[in-house]
């Protein structure tokens, strides 16, 4: 049993006719014949009492139509909504990315998506780098946006990788009080070294944090340690506290670009910067809202990395 015969039955229990039925689908007589034969066949029971000049239901075609109607109902409400899905107007994207991210590229390139394709739901998965390419693999997740290089063999052996931007970190502190960095011989606004990043007090972020990693393996490498007043910070709450002057946190550049309660002071040390990647199974086809969302991302990317955006020389687009 086929779409195009249920097609063909109901059109001939509508008309009563073969031939006219056969007009109004497109077909030979005997073509749409042939196939109400089959279906008769494939069913073991005849739908038609058929005389000269007259077709009409048997009791097995009777109680065939109502059902045949809505099958038919229900493969074009499934083309409608695969339609819908092709042309972006439903479907859902799983995206998972590092918190950083989620306070900068993703706020952006999500708030263009939702007012582009406002039918297609996002979900948000906001965790570090190895819990994110973990989801992925266990298919829990469409799509990633890493910071970090870290995967299992088998991930990598299905892992479709993307760098899409390089960015520095900085060190935050308050705009409203003075530079912390001009007392110990940075002139404003300079980048300043990891000794002389030391000497302040710091803001750290919990050891979950890709950024937490990367500050105390510079830190570490160069012997030096820093003086901590707030260890185990979330993003908001350690910017909240840069901003209140309580100390300074050192925070990846995209994060700060928005906050003029906050100053960016680069850090002179090519070690704290690091590269952002976008990341899907390369065994799973995208959808095309996955795809959609992927290409939305870049376009913020470029964006964000362009000649003469606030963030000039502090982010720059790769791959």
């Amino acid at each position: 049993m086929n779409l195009e015969q249920l097609t063909g039955f109901v059109e001939v229990a509508a008309l009563g006719h073969f031939t006219r039925a056969a007009d109004r689908l497109h077909l030979a007589q005997p073509s749409l014949s042939r196939q109400i034969a089959a279906l008769e066949r494939e069913l073991g029971v005849e739908l038609f009492h058929r005389a000269r000049g007259n077709v009409t239901l048997t009791a097995a075609g009777e109680h065939l139509l109502p059902i045949a109607r809505r099958m038919l109902a229900d493969a074009e409400t499934a083309r409608d909504e695969m339609a819908e899905l092709v042309g972006l107007r439903r479907g859902r994207v799983r995206l998972g990315a590092t918190p950083t991210l989620c306070t900068s590229l993703v706020a952006e390139a999500l708030a263009e998506f939702h007012e582009a394709h406002p039918g297609i739901d996002i979900e948000i998965l906001e965790r570090g780098s190895r819990t994110l390419i973990s989801a992925l693999m266990e298919g829990a997740l469409d799509l990633v946006l890493i910071v970090t290089s870290v995967s299992s063999g088998a991930a990598r052996a299905v892992l479709d990788r993307e760098a899409i931007l390089s960015e520095r970190l900085v060190a935050v502190s308050s705009a409203a009080l003075p530079d912390p960095f001009v007392d110990t011989g940075a002139k404003a606004g300079e980048a300043v070294t990891l000794r002389r990043l030391s000497e302040v007090p710091q803001i750290m972020f919990a050891e979950s944090y890709d950024v937490r990693a990367a500050v105390d393996a510079a830190f570490a490498a160069e012997g030096l340690t820093p003086e901590v007043v707030v260890a185990g910070a979330e993003m908001d709450a350690a910017l909240r506290f840069a901003e209140r002057g309580i100390g300074v946190a050192v925070a990846p550049a995209m994060v700060a670009a928005d906050r003029p309660q906050l100053r960016a002071t680069p850090i002179a040390d090519p070690r704290l910067s690091r590269t952002v990647s976008l990341a899907r199974r390369s065994d799973m086809a995208p959808t095309h809202a996955g795809a959609a969302l992927q290409a939305m991302i870049r376009r913020v990317a470029d964006r964000l990395a362009a000649p003469g955006a606030p963030l000039g020389g502090l982010v720059t687009r790769v791959g």
